[in-house]
């Protein structure tokens, strides 16, 4: 039921045509094949995220979550999925499925601060040929250690250099695309993740690429150009790594409350401050109580009588300026919990641009019927 992101520290593209140049400030990474006769291009785009913040993630957060009587954390080591989610700017050329491959990448690198159009190019961060700065620490081409590789040109040496899927590790995710699909990057990560936690292998962050046999092209029949938002970015699609873990409960303790049955009912977004800070956790409760409540004899008013949802309730939040999902109905980490005060949720508002405004929805099944509640439950979210 919690679902927290975090956003890169760094992002680049690599580009064959040009060996030196450096593009860590673009607002566009890209993975594409270009024809060209005789010396066809490709780019591949580098991507990390913090290891101190996915080491807060799973250890404090995720794990740090389990207490015993005397507050102490107990050693535990909770199932979570992590997904590496990068967001279409622009695409061409795709008339056929094309796959693209995300693996850990094997070598440290600098950012720089360069972009694709400068004049002069700049070049004091990674590129084609260098990781750390132009004529400074050349990717490795030969002489790896245990299941790394890279792939270029003989005569274009470099691209980077990676963990393959040879390995019992596993750390490699792929996504297929094709011209009806949906072109955000959304992967399953989640060995790479506590490879990178536990020390297994180095956190270098990923490198995404397109296969082999769709690299270099010498056929203008499988030619493809697939851009995503970097992390600097002017819009709020910049990439993230999304964390999802299970924490539902549903305890009423002494609570006398009943669970809702009738489908004709009122509910509200109880301690809803409108505004939040970004680095704010907020634990929503929802009051929900008949619209129509049957008459007793009583002295107190039915109407301020709270129930709760049924365990089949789940939460959703939609960008109410653009109406898009940014957190989704789901099954297994959107559930909707219960303690005596009430049904709530949690939301990290890390994940959420700042300077905006979100909607919550609700969705539950009462007796056989499915309702979305979505009454004016707004909320923004500022900095400071």
């Amino acid at each position: 039921m919690a679902i927290y992101k975090i956003f890169p520290e760094k992002d680049a593209t690599l580009y064959s045509a040009y060996p030196n140049k450096n593009t860590g400030l673009d607002s566009i990474i890209e993975s594409s094949t270009t024809y060209i006769p005789d010396a066809p291009e490709v780019s591949r785009f580098l991507i990390k995220f913090s290891s101190t913040e996915i080491a807060d993630i799973i250890d404090n957060k995720i794990n740090g979550s389990v207490t015993d009587s005397t507050g102490s954390l107990l050693p535990t080591s909770k199932e979570f999925q992590s997904n590496l989610r990068c967001f279409i700017s622009n695409i061409n050329g795709l008339n056929t499925d094309t796959t693209l491959k995300i693996f850990p990448l094997a070598e440290p690198w600098n950012m720089g601060t360069g972009h694709y159009n400068d004049t002069p190019e700049t070049q004091n961060g990674c590129s084609w040929k260098y990781r750390l700065s132009s004529g400074s620490g050349a990717w490795a081409t030969s002489g790896w250690g245990a299941y790394i590789t890279s792939s270029y040109p003989v005569a274009n040496a470099g691209g980077g250099s990676w963990y393959t899927g040879s390995s019992t590790l596993n750390p490699v995710q792929s996504q297929v695309f094709n011209y009806s699909s949906d072109k955000d990057i959304n992967v399953d990560v989640t060995n790479a993740i506590r490879l990178f936690n536990s020390g297994t292998i180095s956190n270098e962050g990923f490198i995404v690429k397109q296969t082999d046999s769709d690299e270099f092209q010498t056929s203008t029949s499988k030619v493809t150009n697939i851009q995503y938002y970097s992390i600097d970015t002017n819009t709020i699609y910049p990439p993230q790594l999304e964390f999802k873990w299970r924490d539902y409960t549903f305890n009423t303790g002494s609570s006398s409350n009943s669970i809702i049955d009738n489908p004709q009912m009122v509910a509200t977004l109880a301690n809803n401050g409108r505004n939040f800070r970004r680095d704010s956790i907020q634990k929503f409760y929802i009051n929900c109580r008949p619209q129509f409540p049957a008459r007793v004899f009583q002295t107190s008013s039915l109407y301020t009588t709270n129930h709760y949802l049924p365990t089949a309730s789940y939460y959703a939040i939609k960008d109410l300026d653009t109406n898009e999902f940014i957190i989704n109905f789901d099954s297994d980490y959107t559930q909707i919990s219960a303690d005596s005060d009430g049904s709530y949720f949690k939301l990290y508002m890390n994940g959420l641009e700042p300077e905006r405004y979100y909607q919550v929805l609700v969705k539950t099944t009462i007796n056989g019927n499915t309702l979305i509640l979505d009454d004016n439950y707004y909320f923004k979210v500022i900095n400071g």
